[in-house]
């Protein structure tokens, strides 16, 4: 989903400083939930909550977003 909103994504984090922390938090948790199944270090229910915050993130992201495309298309 992510992938192809690379351009505005991009804009986004350039002008939007709370944009640019989400989205490096978003990442940074998805290399934790890949490192954490990899080595078996964290509790199945440690990986939930990661994985549950990233959802929440990617949310306000994609929030972002389309708010940013509606306002660019008026």
């Amino acid at each position: 989903m992510l992938h192809e909103e690379r351009e505005i994504i991009s804009k986004l984090k350039k002008e939007n400083k709370h944009f640019a922390r989400i989205f490096d938090k978003h990442n940074t948790l998805d290399t934790q939930i890949s490192e954490a199944e990899k080595t078996g270090h964290f509790t199945d229910l440690e990986v939930e909550k990661l994985k549950k915050e990233k959802l929440l993130l990617k949310d306000e992201i994609y929030s972002m977003i389309v708010k940013y495309k509606k306002e660019v298309a008026l």
